[in-house]
C-alpha cells in the first residue's frame, strides 16, 4: 500500500505525513520549488521526510513565472499583524494562483506512474488565509477529474486524494501531530522570514500557527524574531 503525499515542509502536511505513515502507506514524498521567498521550507520538508524514514522525497521545480500576482513569489509585501477578522475576509495577496491544482496535477502524473492510488494533501478549510484551493469542494472536484483523466482511472483503479486535516481546528492539528510523534521544531510556517529563517510571528501563517499551538496547550519549539 503506497501513497504520495505532498509535503511543504509546514506544519499541516507534516501532520498528514505522520497520519499517512500510521495508517501504514508507504510514502512517496513530493515538494515543490516554485520561487516561493519562504524558500526555508523545501529545507523543513527535507528534514520532516528524514525524520518519518521517508525513502523517496522528489523535489520538483516550477517556473516560477507562471505565479505572478502573488507576495509568495514576487516583491509584494506579505501583510503583517492582520486581526482575525481580516483573515476571514477576502483572499489575501499570498494566494499563489492555482497552485494547489497544479501541484495535485503533478502529484497525480507522478502516482500514477508509480502505481499510486492514494494522495495526501494539508488543506485546512478553517483556521486559515482563505484560499479558494483549500475547500472540500475543490477537492472533490478535482478527485472527480482525476478519475476521469487518467489511464488507472478508466480502467477502475479508482483514485483518492484524502484530506484528513480539512474540517480541524490548527489546534486539533497540533494535537493529533504530537500524539503521532511529529518535532514541529523541524516545521516552517513563515510567509516572511528573515535572511537565517528565523520567522517573523506576524504574517497570517505564523498568526494562525502561534494561535493553535497556544489554543492546544503546547508550546511552538520554533524560534520567532
Amino acid at each position: 500500500m503506497k501513497a504520495v503525499v505532498l509535503v511543504s515542509g509546514g506544519l499541516d502536511s507534516a501532520t498528514v505525513l505522520a497520519i499517512a505513515r500510521q495508517q501504514g502507506f508507504a510514502i512517496h514524498a513530493l515538494s515543490f520549488d516554485y520561487g516561493q521567498r519562504h524558500r526555508f521550507e523545501l529545507l523543513a520538508a527535507d528534514k520532516v521526510c528524514k525524520s518519518m524514514d521517508v525513502a523517496d522525497h522528489v523535489v520538483c521545480k516550477v517556473d516560477t513565472n507562471i505565479f505572478r500576482g502573488s507576495a509568495l513569489t514576487n516583491e509584494i509585501p506579505v501583510p503583517h499583524n492582520r486581526n482575525a477578522e481580516e483573515m476571514s475576509h477576502g483572499i489575501p495577496v499570498t494566494y499563489v494562483p492555482a497552485r494547489n491544482t497544479v501541484f495535485l496535477s503533478i502529484a497525480l502524473g507522478f502516482a500514477e506512474s508509480v502505481g499510486v492510488n492514494d494522495l495526501f494533501i494539508g488543506v485546512n478549510a478553517v483556521d486559515y488565509s482563505g484560499y479558494p484551493d483549500c475547500r472540500p469542494e475543490f477537492i472533490a472536484a478535482f478527485q472527480t477529474m482525476a478519475n476521469l483523466a487518467t489511464k488507472a482511472g478508466v480502467e477502475g483503479h479508482h483514485l483518492t486524494v484524502h484530506t484528513p486535516l480539512i474540517s480541524l481546528t490548527k489546534a486539533d492539528i497540533i494535537r493529533q501531530g504530537l500524539s503521532l510523534g511529529v518535532d514541529y521544531g523541524l516545521t516552517h510556517s513563515c510567509y516572511d522570514p528573515d535572511a537565517t529563517g528565523v520567522s517573523c510571528g506576524e504574517c497570517d501563517s505564523c498568526q494562525l500557527r502561534l494561535k493553535g499551538f497556544h489554543e492546544a496547550n503546547a508550546a511552538d519549539p520554533i524560534p520567532y524574531r
